[in-house]
């Protein structure tokens, strides 16, 4: 891992978990070189305790490959990736495992798995997927939602998917997280769904169907992330120009906005799945070492904070 100080946002995540004992985690199905690396390199940092879940045989013969040390960790053989995943669901049910990983499988049958609605990790909040952004340019951490779980999310659906997103940021230590609702213009017109979607957001919040967190919208982009830009609109808000969470139209728009951050930006995207029973972590091999790392970072404090909730509640 680097000491890029244009990175320091997840630096500082990994920091505090240095604190926190490692959380079990069922990675599922790690296949192929960057999955195990990563599990290991998130085992060497202590921030999870690997159970291997595939076909042992192979991952001995990856790990032996590429110099990859996994005697200390706990393995689960499964004969292949839809059993693999399965099994790593089973692990997280049944108390074995605090989170779930990604290995070399696709998102697809692990999010199959995940959501049966008999053997699964279902509750009652829709699943989304959260991208914590370190993007140098910007001031602070910055929440992408949903760009990798829901494709085109109903308005019902983005309750939910929004409020996935401020809990993670409570979780963070974002107190009361500013939420800008993103379309191409800030102005609401039936000619652009979205656009009355965030309206009816805000309103939600307003009557407490959304708590938590300050939300505005529609806004644009630019507007969302840059006070000038707003203040060149006239825009009055808290939330233009130093929005915490970036809530996207959809699936689309924000894959698009993720990855354009990545590769224009030179962002990491740290990708944690929420909703269900367990932190869901989601890795790609395009992902650094560092962004590996700050997504067992964010699961092992999701984990911790959790229990000290329970502990509270039961006090």
């Amino acid at each position: 891992m680097t000491d890029d100080n244009s990175h320091g946002k997840y630096n500082a995540l990994i920091y505090a978990c240095n604190a926190l004992a490692p959380v079990v985690t069922a990675v599922a199905h790690p296949c192929d070189e960057f999955s195990l690396a990563g599990a290991a390199d998130a085992a060497a940092a202590k921030l999870i305790k690997p159970i291997l879940v595939g076909p042992q045989a192979r991952i001995g013969r990856l790990a032996a490959a590429h110099g990859i040390d996994i005697t200390a960790f706990a393995a689960v053989d499964q004969p292949h990736s839809e059993a693999s995943a399965a099994k790593a669901v089973e692990l997280v049910r049944s108390g074995t495992a605090d989170v779930l990983m990604k290995g070399s499988l696709h998102t697809d049958e692990l999010m199959s798995a995940v959501l049966r609605k008999d053997i699964g990790l279902r509750t009652g909040r829709r699943v989304s997927h959260v991208f914590v952004m370190d993007v140098p340019s910007y001031h602070k951490p910055l929440l992408v939602t949903d760009a990798a779980v829901n494709l085109f999310p109903t308005l019902e659906d983005k309750v939910d998917i929004v409020q996935n997103a401020i809990d993670l940021a409570h979780v963070l230590r974002i107190a009361t997280p500013k939420v800008a609702i993103l379309s191409a213009v800030e102005t609401i017109t039936s000619k652009i769904p979205s656009t009355i979607d965030a309206a009816a957001l805000c309103k939600m919040a307003d009557r407490g169907q959304i708590t938590g967190a300050l939300l505005d919208g529609p806004l644009a982009l630019d507007n969302a992330i840059s006070r000038e830009a707003a203040e060149a609109k006239n825009i009055v808000s808290e939330v233009a120009g130093d929005a915490d969470i970036l809530l996207v139209p959809d699936l689309e728009a924000g894959n698009m906005l993720a990855k354009e951050l990545t590769f224009l930006a030179k962002a990491d995207a740290a990708g944690i799945v929420l909703g269900a029973r367990v932190p869901i972590i989601l890795t790609s091999r395009a992902d650094s070492v560092r962004t590996r790392m700050a997504s067992c970072a964010i699961a092992a404090i999701l984990v911790h904070a959790r229990r000290m909730a329970k502990a509270r509640l039961e006090a």
